[in-house]
């Protein structure tokens, strides 16, 4: 996609950020654009999309929405939109004179180690009783966008990362900081680690390039190429709903796995007794779930006529 920068939202799936991820909603920028340009309505058109799509209980009410998003989305009229549409967020911020203060203010009692390297929510611990830990984990009050018409208090939440030993980041300092801001509640150790999940993007990317059709725009016109996107999108999500019709197990398959095993299927189109036929292999590896897939499209098909 050399030359442009698209916006990018999707739907995070399951709790553990797997799943039917679906992209909600995508935008084709220039390669010149400032990271943050055009977030705040890119937000705000996600999100009212998105809240056509939710489903109402019996009184009308739809469930909150929490929005997730890197350091490209920290600006006023992204928190704007947000808090228009009463989301709740959890967004990275970027590195500036007020965090750094706010991040030297904490006092290091206040440090929780982060227990990623425990399945269960337990920790192993060292000789000396301390709990086996990658990073800790601490939260300060903070206000945002301070002395302007959008300043909002939130919580500053800051993991810290040790540096590989041996690397270059590890010559220069002791712990490296990726804030973020967030107006959820709930525990610390429980917000951090679903805003860390929020790295799906990260799968939803690679999947786009590597089986939708976005590992290179086509066209020298911006226009075609937005439209590619659109398309590329929209194909995407039709990967991820086949995907679920399927069964369980095709979940996490990629839409390039999908292509290889349910999509493009060799067969040939012959004429008998006046009826055209589509002839299959009868020995598909994955012939039992591409029937299970037909199938659950034909159940749907009355209701989308």
């Amino acid at each position: 996609m050399r030359g442009y920068h698209p916006l990018l939202a999707t739907c995070a799936g399951d709790a553990g950020g797997r799943g039917a991820t679906q992209l909600l909603h995508s935008r084709l920028r220039g390669g010149n654009a400032h990271t943050a340009r055009g977030a705040g309505t890119f937000v705000a058109e996600t999100l009212s999309r998105t809240r056509q799509a939710l489903p109402a209980d019996a009184q009308g009410h739809q469930g909150r929405i929490t929005v997730r998003a890197d350091s490209g989305f920290y600006s006023r009229t992204v928190i704007r939109a947000l808090l228009g549409a009463g989301a709740l967020f959890s967004i990275t911020v970027r590195a500036n004179p007020s965090t750094r203060a706010a991040i030297a203010a904490i006092d290091e009692d206040a440090w929780a180690p982060i227990p990623y390297w425990s399945t269960d929510g337990t920790f192993g611990y060292h000789d000396d009783g301390t709990p086996v830990s990658g990073a800790d984990v601490a939260e300060v009050p903070y206000t945002a966008f301070a002395d302007t018409p959008d300043a909002i208090e939130v919580r500053l939440v800051v993991p810290r990362v040790r540096p590989t030993p041996g690397s270059q980041l590890a010559l220069d300092v002791v712990f490296d900081y990726h804030a973020f801001i967030t107006n959820r509640d709930g525990d610390l150790l429980a917000v951090e680690a679903d805003h860390r999940r929020h790295a799906v993007i990260e799968q939803v990317i690679a999947d786009l390039k590597g089986g939708a059709g976005l590992a290179h725009m086509p066209s020298g016109k911006f226009a075609a190429n937005a439209a590619w996107l659109a398309l590329s999108g929209i194909a995407y999500n039709l990967g991820r709903w086949c995907a679920a019709l399927a069964g369980p197990g095709w979940a996490t398959a990629t839409t390039a796995t999908l292509r290889r095993t349910l999509f493009a299927i060799p067969g040939r189109l012959v004429h008998s007794a006046r009826r055209l036929r589509l002839r299959l292999p009868d020995n598909w590896p994955w012939q039992d779930h591409f029937h299970d897939l037909r199938a659950a499209i034909a159940g749907i098909t009355p209701a989308l006529t």
